[in-house]
């Protein structure tokens, strides 16, 4: 297989997102999150991806135990910097926020350089590792003149140092990631939710500007927070409650997956995985079951009568790359 960049990321391979570890709305138990993490690993992933932010370092310090029995050299890890944590008196929790985890620090918007290093370092010590092999700064969005201005040289630095391997940033935007792959040397980018089979924004002008500069994209999001995976009036769409409009959208998918005999999952899976742009599909899972439901479903054939239906119908435009045809 080729690789990500700098950063050792298979092409294109499934990868597990640790978010769901670090009790993303409910409860996930110390065992249950090892055995997923373990479940990834038995079905060859090998990326692992978390952040500080993911129930305020519960998942980076579950995930590094997890990976603890592996050779380092054998896998990847990336995290995130742009949250800073800093304690708090532990009162209620951080719900509010999306994490079923005691409120033991508070996050702080800190794209500085001196932000950087200290979130990394302590990104590190959660994780028990010397080094990790991406840093990502995470949701810029209102931060974007510190990110470039201060955190983005911050990486770059730090990659020239030897201390991580790839830099990037991570995003539910496709806008401001064109820019960071137009404008900056980052390896590769995580756009979350902006390719999918109900959003194409990401078609618009990052993933050509990626094709273009050689830099990676790491899709997350492929379910659209749960909606492509199983779309009813209570599934949520980018982490809220479904619009209508976009459920029926997503039954009348499912619709056509059934009657060309594969999934709405698999379909959604293959879709982010086909342009040349995506070097890995990042899925979160919660359970050895979901594992393995998702490795499952990313090998599932998608048959090519399903992405022609499809196009002939409005629901993909014809310049999005489906599985078997050559990119044009």
């Amino acid at each position: 297989m080729n690789t990500l960049g700098r950063s050792g990321v298979e092409v294109t391979d499934l990868a597990f997102g640790a978010a769901v570890i670090g009790n993303l709305y409910t409860e996930v138990g110390e065992e249950q999150a090892h055995e997923a993490v373990d479940a990834a690993w038995q079905r060859g992933v090998r990326y692992f991806d978390t952040a500080p932010h993911y129930g305020l370092g519960l998942s980076e310090r579950r995930l590094g135990a997890a990976l603890r029995e592996h050779p380092r050299s054998a896998y990847t890890v990336s995290t995130k910097v742009g949250r800073r944590l800093e304690p708090s008196d532990g009162a209620g929790d951080d719900l509010a926020n999306g994490f079923a985890v005691p409120a033991t620090h508070h996050r702080v918007w800190d794209f500085s350089a001196d932000g950087v290093r200290r979130t990394l370092d302590a990104c590190l010590e959660r994780l028990g590792l010397d080094r990790v092999d991406v840093v990502y700064l995470h949701d810029p969005d209102d931060h974007a003149e510190q990110a470039f201005r201060e955190g983005y040289p911050a990486l770059e630095k730090l990659r020239s140092e030897g201390v991580v391997g790839a830099i990037g940033a991570g995003m539910n935007q496709a806008e401001m990631l064109a820019r960071f792959v137009r404008d900056t040397d980052v390896d590769v980018v995580l756009c979350a939710g902006r390719y999918t089979l109900l959003d194409q924004s990401a078609l618009t002008d990052l993933l050509p500007a990626a094709v273009a500069r050689g830099t990676s994209v790491v899709v997350g999001g492929a379910f659209n927070s749960g909606l492509l995976a199983d779309p009813k009036p209570t599934a949520t769409y980018n982490y809220a409650q479904a619009p209508t409009e976009l459920l029926n959208r997503a039954l009348h998918l499912k619709s056509v997956a059934d009657r060309h005999g594969t999934t709405l999952r698999a379909a959604a899976l293959a879709f982010c995985a086909a342009h040349p742009a995506v070097a890995s599909v990042l899925v979160g899972a919660r359970s050895a079951y979901e594992v393995h439901d998702c490795a499952d479903q990313f090998v599932t054939p998608v048959p090519a009568s399903f992405w022609q239906e499809l196009r002939d119908t409005g629901h993909l435009p014809a310049d999005a790359p489906v599985p078997g045809e050559e990119p044009s």
